[in-house]
Protein backbone atom coordinates (compact mmCIF):
# COMPACT_ATOMS: atom_id res chain seq x y z
CA UNK A 1 0.00 0.00 0.00
CA UNK A 2 1.35 3.35 -1.06
CA UNK A 3 0.73 6.56 0.85
CA UNK A 4 1.20 10.20 -0.17
CA UNK A 5 3.15 12.00 2.50
CA UNK A 6 2.54 15.78 2.85
CA UNK A 7 5.35 17.60 4.56
CA UNK A 8 4.95 21.01 6.20
CA UNK A 9 5.47 24.03 3.92
CA UNK A 10 7.45 27.04 5.03
CA UNK A 11 5.25 30.07 5.80
CA UNK A 12 7.16 32.21 3.31
CA UNK A 13 6.25 29.87 0.48
CA UNK A 14 2.59 29.84 1.52
CA UNK A 15 2.49 33.66 1.51
CA UNK A 16 4.03 33.69 -1.99
CA UNK A 17 1.48 31.23 -3.28
CA UNK A 18 -1.36 33.23 -1.79
CA UNK A 19 -0.03 36.42 -3.37
CA UNK A 20 0.11 34.74 -6.80
CA UNK A 21 -3.42 33.36 -6.47
CA UNK A 22 -4.70 36.80 -5.61
CA UNK A 23 -2.92 38.28 -8.60
CA UNK A 24 -4.39 35.69 -10.97
CA UNK A 25 -7.86 36.16 -9.51
CA UNK A 26 -7.67 39.90 -9.97
CA UNK A 27 -6.41 39.54 -13.55
CA UNK A 28 -9.20 37.09 -14.40
CA UNK A 29 -11.79 39.41 -12.92
CA UNK A 30 -10.46 42.31 -15.00
CA UNK A 31 -10.69 40.22 -18.18
CA UNK A 32 -14.14 38.80 -17.38
CA UNK A 33 -15.93 42.16 -17.36
CA UNK A 34 -15.14 43.19 -20.97
CA UNK A 35 -15.61 39.65 -22.26
CA UNK A 36 -19.05 39.38 -20.66
CA UNK A 37 -19.89 42.88 -21.88
CA UNK A 38 -18.94 42.02 -25.43
CA UNK A 39 -20.80 38.71 -25.43
CA UNK A 40 -23.82 40.22 -23.75
CA UNK A 41 -23.59 43.18 -26.09
CA UNK A 42 -24.66 40.86 -28.87
CA UNK A 43 -27.94 40.44 -27.01
CA UNK A 44 -28.25 44.20 -26.63
CA UNK A 45 -27.70 44.67 -30.37
CA UNK A 46 -30.28 41.95 -31.05
CA UNK A 47 -32.87 43.90 -29.08
CA UNK A 48 -32.05 47.02 -31.09
CA UNK A 49 -32.27 45.15 -34.39
CA UNK A 50 -35.70 43.77 -33.52
CA UNK A 51 -36.93 47.16 -32.33
CA UNK A 52 -35.67 48.83 -35.50
CA UNK A 53 -37.31 46.16 -37.67
CA UNK A 54 -40.62 46.64 -35.89
CA UNK A 55 -40.35 50.40 -36.34
CA UNK A 56 -39.49 49.96 -40.04
CA UNK A 57 -42.65 47.93 -40.63
CA UNK A 58 -44.79 50.53 -38.90
CA UNK A 59 -43.18 53.43 -40.78
CA UNK A 60 -43.70 51.60 -44.10
CA UNK A 61 -47.39 51.17 -43.36
CA UNK A 62 -47.76 54.71 -42.00
CA UNK A 63 -46.14 56.30 -45.05
CA UNK A 64 -48.32 54.28 -47.40
CA UNK A 65 -51.53 54.95 -45.49
CA UNK A 66 -50.97 58.70 -45.30
CA UNK A 67 -49.57 59.16 -48.83
CA UNK A 68 -52.83 57.89 -50.30
CA UNK A 69 -54.70 60.90 -48.89
CA UNK A 70 -51.81 63.37 -48.97
CA UNK A 71 -53.18 65.14 -52.04
CA UNK A 72 -55.56 67.12 -49.84
CA UNK A 73 -53.33 67.55 -46.78
CA UNK A 74 -50.82 70.10 -45.54
CA UNK A 75 -47.46 68.98 -44.17
CA UNK A 76 -48.71 69.66 -40.63
CA UNK A 77 -51.72 67.44 -41.25
CA UNK A 78 -49.45 64.75 -42.65
CA UNK A 79 -47.30 64.94 -39.51
CA UNK A 80 -50.38 64.59 -37.31
CA UNK A 81 -51.74 61.65 -39.33
CA UNK A 82 -48.39 59.84 -39.34
CA UNK A 83 -47.93 60.36 -35.60
CA UNK A 84 -51.43 59.07 -34.88
CA UNK A 85 -50.89 56.00 -37.03
CA UNK A 86 -47.52 55.32 -35.40
CA UNK A 87 -48.84 55.74 -31.86
CA UNK A 88 -51.65 53.26 -32.47
CA UNK A 89 -49.42 50.66 -34.10
CA UNK A 90 -45.89 50.68 -32.64
CA UNK A 91 -45.94 48.73 -29.39
CA UNK A 92 -42.30 47.97 -28.57
CA UNK A 93 -41.69 48.41 -24.84
CA UNK A 94 -37.91 48.32 -25.19
CA UNK A 95 -37.69 51.68 -26.95
CA UNK A 96 -37.76 55.13 -25.37
CA UNK A 97 -37.01 58.63 -26.62
CA UNK A 98 -39.00 58.01 -29.80
CA UNK A 99 -39.34 60.80 -32.37
CA UNK A 100 -41.28 60.55 -35.62
CA UNK A 101 -41.16 63.18 -38.35
CA UNK A 102 -42.88 63.38 -41.72
CA UNK A 103 -42.01 65.35 -44.85
CA UNK A 104 -44.39 65.97 -47.76
CA UNK A 105 -43.13 66.59 -51.31
CA UNK A 106 -45.27 67.24 -54.40
CA UNK A 107 -43.84 66.00 -57.71
CA UNK A 108 -44.17 67.47 -61.21
CA UNK A 109 -46.93 65.00 -62.11
CA UNK A 110 -48.95 65.95 -59.06
CA UNK A 111 -47.82 62.88 -57.14
CA UNK A 112 -47.39 63.15 -53.39
CA UNK A 113 -44.32 61.71 -51.71
CA UNK A 114 -44.32 61.18 -47.96
CA UNK A 115 -41.06 60.42 -46.17
CA UNK A 116 -41.34 59.30 -42.56
CA UNK A 117 -38.32 59.09 -40.26
CA UNK A 118 -38.27 57.52 -36.82
CA UNK A 119 -35.62 57.41 -34.10
CA UNK A 120 -35.43 55.73 -30.72
CA UNK A 121 -33.07 54.41 -28.12
CA UNK A 122 -32.79 51.14 -26.22
CA UNK A 123 -31.31 50.90 -22.71
CA UNK A 124 -28.47 48.39 -22.65
CA UNK A 125 -28.01 45.57 -20.17
CA UNK A 126 -24.51 44.31 -20.79
CA UNK A 127 -22.86 47.15 -22.68
CA UNK A 128 -23.52 49.30 -19.64
CA UNK A 129 -20.56 47.51 -18.07
CA UNK A 130 -18.41 49.33 -20.63
CA UNK A 131 -20.09 52.66 -20.03
CA UNK A 132 -22.49 52.42 -23.01
CA UNK A 133 -25.84 53.10 -21.34
CA UNK A 134 -28.05 53.11 -24.44
CA UNK A 135 -28.05 52.49 -28.20
CA UNK A 136 -29.75 54.89 -30.61
CA UNK A 137 -31.20 53.83 -33.96
CA UNK A 138 -33.14 55.42 -36.81
CA UNK A 139 -35.00 54.27 -39.90
CA UNK A 140 -37.20 55.79 -42.59
CA UNK A 141 -39.74 54.96 -45.29
CA UNK A 142 -40.93 56.80 -48.39
CA UNK A 143 -44.23 56.25 -50.16
CA UNK A 144 -45.19 57.90 -53.44
CA UNK A 145 -48.83 57.82 -54.38
CA UNK A 146 -50.25 59.18 -57.59
CA UNK A 147 -47.35 58.94 -60.02
CA UNK A 148 -47.80 55.18 -60.46
CA UNK A 149 -50.98 53.56 -61.73
CA UNK A 150 -51.89 49.91 -61.50
CA UNK A 151 -53.36 47.40 -63.94
CA UNK A 152 -54.05 43.85 -62.82
CA UNK A 153 -55.21 40.75 -64.68
CA UNK A 154 -56.85 38.11 -62.48
CA UNK A 155 -56.44 34.75 -64.23
CA UNK A 156 -58.70 32.38 -62.32
CA UNK A 157 -59.12 28.60 -62.51
CA UNK A 158 -62.76 27.67 -63.23
CA UNK A 159 -62.16 23.95 -63.84
CA UNK A 160 -64.27 21.08 -62.51
CA UNK A 161 -62.01 20.31 -59.55
CA UNK A 162 -62.74 23.76 -58.15
CA UNK A 163 -66.13 22.39 -57.06
CA UNK A 164 -64.42 20.34 -54.32
CA UNK A 165 -63.40 21.30 -50.77
CA UNK A 166 -65.11 24.70 -50.95
CA UNK A 167 -62.50 26.07 -53.33
CA UNK A 168 -64.79 27.95 -55.71
CA UNK A 169 -66.67 29.56 -52.83
CA UNK A 170 -63.38 30.62 -51.24
CA UNK A 171 -62.02 31.90 -54.56
CA UNK A 172 -65.07 34.09 -55.11
CA UNK A 173 -64.85 35.52 -51.61
CA UNK A 174 -61.09 36.06 -51.91
CA UNK A 175 -61.40 37.74 -55.30
CA UNK A 176 -64.07 40.13 -54.07
CA UNK A 177 -61.92 41.01 -51.08
CA UNK A 178 -59.00 41.66 -53.42
CA UNK A 179 -61.18 43.89 -55.60
CA UNK A 180 -62.12 45.87 -52.49
CA UNK A 181 -58.44 46.38 -51.67
CA UNK A 182 -57.64 47.48 -55.21
CA UNK A 183 -60.58 49.87 -55.26
CA UNK A 184 -59.31 51.40 -52.01
CA UNK A 185 -55.89 51.83 -53.61
CA UNK A 186 -57.34 54.22 -56.20
CA UNK A 187 -57.31 57.90 -55.27
CA UNK A 188 -58.59 58.84 -58.74
CA UNK A 189 -60.85 56.90 -61.11
CA UNK A 190 -58.07 56.04 -63.56
CA UNK A 191 -55.58 54.83 -60.98
CA UNK A 192 -56.52 51.12 -60.99
CA UNK A 193 -57.96 48.83 -63.67
CA UNK A 194 -58.65 45.10 -63.38
CA UNK A 195 -59.40 42.41 -65.96
CA UNK A 196 -60.85 39.01 -65.05
CA UNK A 197 -59.93 35.91 -67.07
CA UNK A 198 -61.75 32.72 -66.01
CA UNK A 199 -60.25 29.65 -67.71
CA UNK A 200 -60.74 25.91 -68.13
CA UNK A 201 -59.42 24.12 -71.22
CA UNK A 202 -60.65 27.09 -73.24
CA UNK A 203 -61.39 30.73 -72.57
CA UNK A 204 -64.80 32.26 -73.21
CA UNK A 205 -64.56 35.57 -75.07
CA UNK A 206 -68.32 36.01 -75.18
CA UNK A 207 -70.74 34.96 -77.90
CA UNK A 208 -71.35 38.65 -78.54
CA UNK A 209 -68.00 38.70 -80.35
CA UNK A 210 -69.37 36.37 -83.04
CA UNK A 211 -68.59 38.94 -85.77
CA UNK A 212 -65.17 39.96 -84.43
CA UNK A 213 -62.44 39.85 -87.05
CA UNK A 214 -60.00 38.24 -84.61
CA UNK A 215 -62.02 35.00 -84.45
CA UNK A 216 -61.04 32.17 -86.82
CA UNK A 217 -63.87 29.85 -87.86
CA UNK A 218 -62.03 27.18 -89.84
CA UNK A 219 -61.85 24.60 -87.05
CA UNK A 220 -65.32 25.39 -85.70
CA UNK A 221 -66.98 25.06 -89.11
CA UNK A 222 -65.33 21.70 -89.68
CA UNK A 223 -66.89 20.37 -86.46
CA UNK A 224 -70.28 22.08 -86.35
CA UNK A 225 -72.78 21.60 -89.15
CA UNK A 226 -74.79 18.96 -91.00
CA UNK A 227 -74.37 16.56 -93.90
CA UNK A 228 -77.05 16.55 -96.58
CA UNK A 229 -77.55 14.57 -99.76
CA UNK A 230 -77.34 16.44 -103.05
CA UNK A 231 -78.20 15.04 -106.47
CA UNK A 232 -76.19 15.93 -109.53
CA UNK A 233 -77.56 14.30 -112.66
CA UNK A 234 -77.87 10.61 -111.87
CA UNK A 235 -75.44 10.85 -108.94
CA UNK A 236 -76.01 11.57 -105.28
CA UNK A 237 -73.32 12.85 -102.95
CA UNK A 238 -73.11 14.38 -99.48
CA UNK A 239 -72.38 18.04 -98.76
CA UNK A 240 -71.23 19.46 -95.43
CA UNK A 241 -72.99 22.69 -94.41
CA UNK A 242 -71.42 24.54 -91.43
CA UNK A 243 -73.80 25.67 -88.73
CA UNK A 244 -74.71 29.32 -88.35
CA UNK A 245 -72.07 31.13 -86.31
CA UNK A 246 -74.77 32.46 -84.00
CA UNK A 247 -74.95 29.00 -82.41
CA UNK A 248 -71.40 29.43 -81.08
CA UNK A 249 -71.18 29.57 -77.27
CA UNK A 250 -68.20 31.93 -77.10
CA UNK A 251 -65.21 29.69 -76.39
CA UNK A 252 -61.86 29.87 -78.16
CA UNK A 253 -58.91 27.49 -77.92
CA UNK A 254 -55.17 28.10 -78.02
CA UNK A 255 -53.81 30.07 -80.95
CA UNK A 256 -51.38 28.47 -83.39
CA UNK A 257 -47.87 27.96 -82.01
CA UNK A 258 -45.96 30.11 -81.04
CA UNK A 259 -48.67 32.78 -80.96
CA UNK A 260 -50.23 30.76 -78.13
CA UNK A 261 -47.43 32.03 -75.88
CA UNK A 262 -47.25 35.71 -76.91
CA UNK A 263 -49.31 38.87 -76.71
CA UNK A 264 -49.05 39.47 -80.47
CA UNK A 265 -52.13 41.39 -81.58
CA UNK A 266 -54.44 39.34 -83.84
CA UNK A 267 -54.63 40.37 -87.48
CA UNK A 268 -56.45 38.88 -90.44
CA UNK A 269 -53.23 39.19 -92.42
CA UNK A 270 -51.72 36.37 -90.31
CA UNK A 271 -54.12 33.50 -89.67
CA UNK A 272 -52.04 32.09 -86.82
CA UNK A 273 -52.63 35.20 -84.71
CA UNK A 274 -56.42 34.68 -84.78
CA UNK A 275 -58.26 32.85 -82.00
CA UNK A 276 -59.88 29.57 -83.18
CA UNK A 277 -63.53 29.26 -82.14
CA UNK A 278 -64.58 26.02 -80.46
CA UNK A 279 -67.93 24.64 -79.31
CA UNK A 280 -66.59 23.57 -75.92
CA UNK A 281 -69.24 21.97 -73.72
CA UNK A 282 -67.62 23.25 -70.49
CA UNK A 283 -67.16 26.85 -71.58
CA UNK A 284 -66.37 28.96 -68.47
CA UNK A 285 -67.69 32.42 -67.64
CA UNK A 286 -66.74 35.04 -70.22
CA UNK A 287 -63.61 37.15 -69.82
CA UNK A 288 -63.85 40.78 -68.76
CA UNK A 289 -61.55 43.44 -70.21
CA UNK A 290 -59.74 45.97 -68.02
CA UNK A 291 -62.33 47.89 -66.06
CA UNK A 292 -62.67 50.19 -63.08
CA UNK A 293 -66.38 49.46 -62.73
CA UNK A 294 -66.16 47.66 -59.40
CA UNK A 295 -69.81 46.60 -59.41
CA UNK A 296 -69.42 44.90 -62.80
CA UNK A 297 -66.17 43.25 -61.73
CA UNK A 298 -67.86 41.77 -58.67
CA UNK A 299 -70.76 40.58 -60.80
CA UNK A 300 -68.32 38.82 -63.10
CA UNK A 301 -66.93 36.94 -60.10
CA UNK A 302 -70.46 35.78 -59.26
CA UNK A 303 -70.79 34.26 -62.75
CA UNK A 304 -67.89 31.84 -62.28
CA UNK A 305 -68.77 28.13 -62.10
CA UNK A 306 -66.49 25.06 -61.94
CA UNK A 307 -66.39 22.91 -65.12
CA UNK A 308 -63.91 21.39 -67.54
CA UNK A 309 -60.22 20.47 -67.71
CA UNK A 310 -57.16 22.55 -66.85
CA UNK A 311 -55.17 24.65 -69.32
CA UNK A 312 -53.37 27.32 -67.30
CA UNK A 313 -51.48 28.45 -70.39
CA UNK A 314 -54.50 29.78 -72.27
CA UNK A 315 -55.63 31.73 -69.21
CA UNK A 316 -52.19 33.23 -68.78
CA UNK A 317 -51.95 34.19 -72.46
CA UNK A 318 -55.28 36.00 -72.27
CA UNK A 319 -54.28 37.73 -69.02
CA UNK A 320 -51.08 38.83 -70.76
CA UNK A 321 -52.94 40.15 -73.82
CA UNK A 322 -55.58 41.88 -71.69
CA UNK A 323 -52.86 44.16 -70.31
CA UNK A 324 -50.93 44.85 -73.49
CA UNK A 325 -52.27 44.42 -77.04
CA UNK A 326 -55.80 43.08 -76.97
CA UNK A 327 -58.05 42.04 -78.64
CA UNK A 328 -59.89 43.09 -75.48
CA UNK A 329 -60.26 46.85 -75.07
CA UNK A 330 -57.34 48.46 -73.20
CA UNK A 331 -57.67 51.99 -71.77
CA UNK A 332 -54.95 54.32 -73.01
CA UNK A 333 -52.09 55.25 -70.70
CA UNK A 334 -51.32 58.81 -69.63
CA UNK A 335 -47.67 59.73 -70.29
CA UNK A 336 -47.55 61.78 -67.08
CA UNK A 337 -47.81 58.61 -65.01
CA UNK A 338 -45.85 55.46 -64.42
CA UNK A 339 -47.71 52.16 -64.72
CA UNK A 340 -47.30 48.83 -63.00
CA UNK A 341 -48.86 45.83 -64.77
CA UNK A 342 -49.43 42.62 -62.83
CA UNK A 343 -50.99 39.19 -63.31
CA UNK A 344 -52.34 36.93 -60.57
CA UNK A 345 -52.55 33.34 -61.88
CA UNK A 346 -54.59 31.09 -59.60
CA UNK A 347 -55.08 27.35 -60.14
CA UNK A 348 -56.07 24.31 -58.10
CA UNK A 349 -54.58 21.66 -60.36
CA UNK A 350 -51.88 20.70 -62.79
CA UNK A 351 -52.38 21.04 -66.55
CA UNK A 352 -54.51 18.27 -68.08
CA UNK A 353 -55.55 19.35 -71.59
CA UNK A 354 -54.98 21.99 -74.23
CA UNK A 355 -55.68 22.23 -77.96
CA UNK A 356 -53.00 19.72 -78.90
CA UNK A 357 -52.41 17.37 -76.00
CA UNK A 358 -53.52 15.80 -72.73
CA UNK A 359 -49.91 15.23 -71.61
CA UNK A 360 -48.93 17.51 -68.77
CA UNK A 361 -45.31 17.82 -69.88
CA UNK A 362 -46.37 18.99 -73.33
CA UNK A 363 -48.83 21.55 -71.98
CA UNK A 364 -46.36 22.78 -69.37
CA UNK A 365 -43.76 23.38 -72.09
CA UNK A 366 -46.14 25.75 -73.88
CA UNK A 367 -46.96 27.60 -70.67
CA UNK A 368 -43.31 27.93 -69.70
CA UNK A 369 -42.75 29.99 -72.85
CA UNK A 370 -45.68 32.23 -71.95
CA UNK A 371 -44.29 32.80 -68.45
CA UNK A 372 -40.95 33.84 -69.93
CA UNK A 373 -42.63 36.26 -72.32
CA UNK A 374 -44.80 37.78 -69.58
CA UNK A 375 -41.82 38.51 -67.35
CA UNK A 376 -39.75 39.79 -70.27
CA UNK A 377 -42.51 42.36 -70.84
CA UNK A 378 -41.92 43.71 -67.33
CA UNK A 379 -45.19 42.39 -65.91
CA UNK A 380 -45.19 41.38 -62.24
CA UNK A 381 -46.42 37.79 -62.07
CA UNK A 382 -47.93 36.16 -58.99
CA UNK A 383 -48.77 32.44 -59.07
CA UNK A 384 -51.04 30.72 -56.55
CA UNK A 385 -51.39 26.93 -56.35
CA UNK A 386 -53.87 25.23 -54.04
CA UNK A 387 -53.62 21.47 -53.52
CA UNK A 388 -56.24 20.35 -51.01
CA UNK A 389 -55.76 16.66 -51.82
CA UNK A 390 -52.01 16.67 -51.24
CA UNK A 391 -51.48 14.66 -54.41
CA UNK A 392 -50.06 17.33 -56.75
CA UNK A 393 -47.15 18.62 -54.74
CA UNK A 394 -45.30 21.83 -55.53
CA UNK A 395 -45.56 22.80 -59.19
CA UNK A 396 -42.07 23.65 -60.41
CA UNK A 397 -43.72 25.29 -63.42
CA UNK A 398 -45.69 27.73 -61.27
CA UNK A 399 -42.76 28.28 -58.94
CA UNK A 400 -40.51 29.25 -61.85
CA UNK A 401 -43.31 31.18 -63.53
CA UNK A 402 -43.61 33.72 -60.71
CA UNK A 403 -41.54 36.89 -60.86
CA UNK A 404 -39.64 35.73 -57.77
CA UNK A 405 -40.01 33.21 -54.97
CA UNK A 406 -41.97 35.65 -52.80
CA UNK A 407 -44.70 35.76 -55.45
CA UNK A 408 -45.35 32.01 -55.57
CA UNK A 409 -47.85 30.65 -53.05
CA UNK A 410 -48.46 26.97 -52.30
CA UNK A 411 -51.73 26.42 -50.41
CA UNK A 412 -53.20 23.27 -48.90
CA UNK A 413 -56.69 24.43 -47.92
CA UNK A 414 -59.46 26.58 -49.34
CA UNK A 415 -59.31 28.91 -46.33
CA UNK A 416 -55.78 29.92 -47.29
CA UNK A 417 -57.04 31.32 -50.60
CA UNK A 418 -58.65 34.26 -48.81
CA UNK A 419 -55.62 35.19 -46.69
CA UNK A 420 -53.27 34.76 -49.65
CA UNK A 421 -55.32 37.06 -51.88
CA UNK A 422 -55.35 39.62 -49.06
CA UNK A 423 -51.57 39.42 -48.93
CA UNK A 424 -51.33 39.89 -52.68
CA UNK A 425 -53.76 42.79 -52.46
CA UNK A 426 -51.52 44.51 -49.91
CA UNK A 427 -48.51 43.93 -52.14
CA UNK A 428 -50.30 45.32 -55.18
CA UNK A 429 -51.56 48.34 -53.23
CA UNK A 430 -48.02 49.33 -52.36
CA UNK A 431 -47.53 50.95 -55.74
CA UNK A 432 -44.14 52.26 -54.83
CA UNK A 433 -42.71 52.07 -51.34
CA UNK A 434 -38.96 52.63 -50.92
CA UNK A 435 -36.94 52.36 -47.76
Amino acid sequence: MRCLMIRSVPASLLRLAQDRRGSLTSSFALLTVPVLAMLGGMLDFGVVTNARGDMQNVLDAAALAVAKDAGNMTEAQVQTAVQAYFNSTYTSKDVTGITVSAKLVTGDAGDKSVTVTGTGLVKTTFLGLLGIEDLTFSTSATATWGSTRLRVALVLDNTGSMSKSGKMTALKSATKSLLTQLKAAATNTEDVYVSIIPFARDVNVGAGNVNATWIRWTEWESENGTWSWVKSGWNWYQVWTPANHNTWTGCVMDRDQDYDTTDTAPTTATSGTLYPAEQYSDCPAAVMALSNNWTSLNSKVDEMQPNGNTNQGIGLQWGFASLTKGPLAIPSKDSKYKYTDAIVLFTDGLNTENRWSSRQSSIDARQKKTCTNVKAAGIVLYTVQVDTSGSDGVSTLLQDCATDTSKYFMLTSADQIISTFQSIGTSLSQLRLSK
